[in-house]
């Protein structure tokens, strides 16, 4: 549930800033297999590929956790 959580925001985030998964994939270093994985929740994302992914975003760590995580 939590993995699915995540999934979504990094996907909603990186639609917002106009990158194909693909494209995205390429910039964080991983397969797009993988990062299919993680926005459709099947594969909960590690820290270190959460901070490449909010870096790449221009976005904070925090700003990408879902709103129950932020709270705590």
């Amino acid at each position: 549930m939590e993995a699915e959580k995540w999934g979504r925001r990094i996907r909603a985030f990186r639609k917002l800033k106009g990158f194909t998964q693909e494209s995205f994939a390429k910039e964080l270093g991983v397969s797009v297999s993988i990062l299919g994985e993680i926005e459709r929740g099947n594969r909960m994302p590690a820290a270190n590929f959460l901070e490449r992914v909010a870096y790449m975003l221009n976005i904070t760590v925090e700003d990408l956790a879902p709103p129950e995580e932020s709270r705590e």
